[in-house]
């Protein structure tokens, strides 16, 4: 498996409080779900995850943001977890903290609002941080192209620039989101593909936007970061 465990860091920016506590309550989030009995369980992720079908009859809109802190199993929240922890704390950064609040969530709506258009009546509960942390990817994308990402290949370890591995990453959620609309299969309709993809797009306008607004900013010397 190819994960990334660490980036270029800016330094001297602002200390990213906002993303790590995203990743404390992800986690006690989470804690919390596992300790729960299997019925009540299913009921909470109804109760809180987002229902499609609810939302666009107006219902239960508060679970467009209680959902970004569900996760449906282990390997569901460490990879959004890594992906938020080494994408998110550059661009907090630079923009500082409330405004990175803001993005986060708004780019969550997004990434809700591309789920929805394409899975109107469905009545599946989505759960997870993917679409907020796609916001970020995007947004990372512009404002650090060449930063390098460093990957980690089972025990092998290698860098590359950012734009590649997000590139590659856009990819593989356009294709599978793109599959999801012609045929349905366990794996396209497990994973909310479109919501990635909105979440994204998102954040490549909101990258552009404080790409421009905090350009000198962005050009602070980088520091290697890694994963302990």
């Amino acid at each position: 498996m190819l994960f990334p465990i660490g980036d270029d860091q800016v330094r001297g920016g602002y200390t990213p409080w906002v993303s790590y506590s995203f990743i404390v309550i992800n986690v006690a989030v989470f804690l919390l779900e596992v300790n729960m009995p299997p019925d009540q369980l299913e009921a909470f992720i109804f109760n809180y995850g987002s229902i499609p079908a609810e939302t666009t009859r107006g219902q239960d809109l508060f679970t467009l943001f209680t959902s970004m802190f569900l996760h449906g199993g282990w390997l569901h929240l460490i990879g959004n977890m890594l992906f938020l922890w080494v994408f998110a704390d550059n661009i907090e950064a630079v923009i500082g903290n409330i405004r990175f609040f803001i993005f986060y969530f708004l780019g969550g709506l997004a990434a809700h609002a591309a789920h929805i258009y394409f899975n109107w009546d469905s009545a599946i509960p989505t759960v997870g941080a993917s679409g907020a942390i796609s916001a970020v990817l995007g947004a990372y994308l512009v404002m650090f192209p060449a930063s390098r990402v460093k990957m980690l290949f089972f025990i092998f370890t290698f860098r590359i620039p950012a734009f590649l591995f997000l590139g590659f990453w856009i990819w593989q959620q356009w294709a599978s989101g793109t599959a999801s609309l012609n045929v349905t299969t366990a794996e396209t309709e497990a994973v909310a593909w479109w919501a990635h993809i909105g979440g994204f797009v998102f954040g490549v306008v909101g990258g552009l936007y404080y790409r421009t607004k905090f350009g000198a900013r962005r050009n602070r010397p980088y520091e290697e970061r890694r994963l302990v």
